[in-house]
């Protein structure tokens, strides 16, 4: 019993001068001749030059991911996530003032127990909430303000909650980059659902 060899299929040379019908003679044959090879030759240099930026970048990319401190890690989840809470709470007024969501000024998400103080909370969303600049950063959230509007907001038994939970929390890495990445797509989906609304 005789195995027959399977004769590889004609290729047209790669060359856009030749491009001559020929059989490969190896794998990956892409001319028909050494001389055709060396005409297209910048074409392949290009090619490889891009890969191999591409993967200069993405071992950059690795090297500055396992560089990142647990606090770097917490302060682009935070990021995030306040982002996320500005879109959530985009139809509102800021909740320590009177400021309406048709203000012209810049929006921050204010935590209601500050970060220094519960440091364990500061990824709750009911302890984040869209704030006017003014109030979060220059009168500190507003906070003899904030707290009834809490209370309207999201009740009074959760606002209990927060002000006497002393959980002990350490948000280790592996947590913050879920976190992040969870919210970075409820951020973009609530962004789209805003945009399609307003359209």
């Amino acid at each position: 019993m005789s195995l027959s060899v399977k004769q590889p299929k004609p290729k047209t040379c790669k060359n856009p001068a030749c491009r001559a019908s020929f059989v490969p003679q190896r794998l990956g044959q892409a001319v028909c001749s050494p001389k055709c090879g060396l005409a297209i030759k910048h074409v392949n240099e290009a090619k490889a030059r891009k890969s191999l930026d591409q993967v200069g970048r993405a071992e950059i990319k690795v090297r500055k991911e396992a560089l990142k401190s647990r606090g770097d890690h917490a302060k682009e989840a935070q990021a995030v996530i306040n982002r996320y809470v500005r879109l959530r709470d985009a139809h509102l007024g800021c909740i320590s003032c009177d400021k309406p969501a048709t203000w012209g000024g810049q929006w921050h998400c204010s935590h209601f127990r500050s970060v220094g103080a519960a440091a364990h909370l500061r990824f709750n969303l009911w302890n984040m909430n869209k704030s006017c600049s003014q109030c979060n950063a220059h009168l500190s959230g507003n906070i003899m303000v904030y707290r009834p509007r809490l209370v309207e907001k999201i009740g009074a038994e959760k606002v209990e909650w927060l002000e006497c939970n002393q959980d002990l929390v350490r948000h280790e890495i592996p947590y913050l980059k879920r976190l992040k990445a969870v919210f970075t797509k409820k951020a973009k989906r609530l962004e789209a659902r805003i945009q399609c609304n307003a359209a």
